[in-house]
């Protein structure tokens, strides 16, 4: 009851040989079996990752095997990142670097499922009750909003005039104001 239920789980890749290469200590079988484990004792927990796309020699294969890993896990958010070069390091020196518009090409791909994943994810929360920590008073399409997040942190847009900023309150979400947050009442 003290864990807010989103974790945030630095993933990198979801293939196996790219992860060796990143000189990661996990298998993506290792990291699936944690997700797992996290969506038995939490209810509809809120995962989210980076992903890295064109590591030194990643192959069309092993991108392929990152995003089928990818949509299997179905994350809330992917935050992804095309590898670049830093000068010093033993990834900067490692042969078949990924030319820039294939990482260009597989970053969005990898921002395309993570929409499909992240929309999923929020209107699976459309008609719940959800307890929100209100933050701030904002406008959205010209309009004053209340928002603030959910545990899972979910933004949640309240149309009020009462000054709700710190408090807790309880929501029943009905839709999804913007494609990032859903409408309480």
């Amino acid at each position: 009851p003290k864990l807010c239920p989103h974790f945030h789980l630095s993933l990198q890749s979801g293939c196996d040989e790219t992860l060796k290469r990143m000189n990661r200590k996990y298998s993506a079988e290792e990291y699936y079996e944690v997700c797992k484990r996290l969506r038995k004792y939490f209810d509809n927990p809120a995962l989210t990752t980076d992903v890295i796309v064109g590591f030194a020699g990643e192959t069309e294969e092993e991108f392929a095997q990152c995003k089928k890993f990818l949509e299997k896990i179905e994350f809330f958010e992917t935050h992804v990142f095309k590898f670049s070069i830093r000068k010093g390091t033993r990834a900067a020196k490692m042969e078949n670097q990924v030319p820039d518009q294939i990482k260009t090409k597989r970053s969005n791909e990898l921002l395309a499922l993570h929409n499909v994943n992240s929309l999923k994810y929020l209107q699976a929360h459309i008609g719940k009750e959800l307890e929100v920590l209100m933050e701030e008073e904002t406008a959205i399409n010209g309009e004053n909003y209340f928002v603030g997040h959910t545990k899972e942190y979910i933004r949640v847009a309240v149309k009020t005039h009462k000054n709700l900023t710190n408090q807790f309150v309880t929501v029943k979400t009905k839709e999804l104001l913007t494609d990032s947050i859903l409408l309480g009442e």
